[in-house]
């Protein structure tokens, strides 16, 4: 046998037992790591404004505008929310307007949102303007109604809330220390924290009522996937998506869960998103 020949098939052998050992190290490196906090793909979903019945249970305003169970759906996809919900709306005063408006009794739509397993937080009691409030009652009136709406979720969940979301986000940073001193942690849009502990809103409310001009183009679903790959192009892939208990928001969200899933997503509440996230640093409070 020539010595061409022989280094031919020396090679060969070479090249044979090379690959079993070279392919699992591909994989190895192209495989997301299942349990890593910043690895992995998190979505909280978050509602304001509520609780409103019809959208939550599937039935029809007092005006006779009708909805999707936005309960059902969440049910039906295996998904846990988070509500941040108006105090006044879970007072037994409320319960006529919240018939008349809503269609049934707002506060046995916040228990059931509870009784599901869904996480409930606090987007104060009265919904005012904290700058508006603040000129109108000063800082301790707004302080006072945050812990009023505190008071009356905790009397249904037996749970402090410990997020609280401002009417419309408005907030600056003197009576945001006041409202941490307070022991809740501020939800945002602000630049001035990281994206992943950012408010990404879905604007759904413009595409509600007779005015939609305002409504993202072509549509509100395709804008909030817009969103969601601006930030991953950002190397961000973990998101509070905010929307509101509208008819065509659950809509919407029958699209989108489901799409978010299958582009490797995992849903979870806010309090289980934050221990995630915000463990790096070793927390955002």
């Amino acid at each position: 046998m020539s010595q061409k020949i022989r280094l031919c098939m020396l090679l060969a052998a070479l090249a044979t037992t090379a690959l079993p050992t070279d392919a699992p190290i591909a994989l190895a490196k192209t495989r997301a790591p299942a349990d890593s906090a910043q690895g992995a793909k998190l979505i909280a979903l978050t509602f304001d404004d509520g609780p409103k019945p019809y959208v939550l249970m599937g039935t029809r305003s007092g005006n006779g505008v009708s909805s999707q169970s936005l309960l059902n759906l969440l049910d039906q996809q295996k998904v846990k929310a988070t509500f941040f919900v108006m105090g006044w709306r879970l007072s037994k005063n409320a319960d006529a307007k919240c018939r008349h408006d809503d269609g049934g009794v707002c506060r046995e739509a916040a228990e059931e949102e509870h009784r599901r397993g869904h996480e409930i937080e606090n987007h104060t009691y009265g919904h005012g303007n904290f700058r508006v409030m603040v000129k109108r009652y000063g800082e301790e009136w707004v302080l006072n109604d945050i812990d009023r709406a505190s008071t009356i979720i905790e009397s249904i969940t037996s749970v402090k809330p410990i997020y609280l979301r401002p009417p419309d986000w408005t907030i600056w940073p003197e009576i945001q220390k006041k409202i941490e001193a307070r022991g809740y942690h501020v939800m945002t849009k602000s630049r001035d924290v990281a994206p992943a502990l950012r408010d990404v809103d879905s604007e759904d409310y413009f595409c509600a009522g007779r005015d939609v001009s305002k409504c993202p183009k072509p549509s509100d679903y395709d804008y909030v996937l817009r969103n969601i790959a601006q930030r991953e192009r950002q190397s961000v892939e973990q998101h509070i998506l905010v929307f509101h208990e509208l008819p065509q928001s659950v809509e919407l969200l029958s699209r989108l869960i489901p799409e978010l899933k299958q582009r490797g997503y995992s849903f979870v509440t806010l309090r289980e998103y934050m221990a995630e996230v915000a463990r790096p640093s070793g927390g955002t409070r």
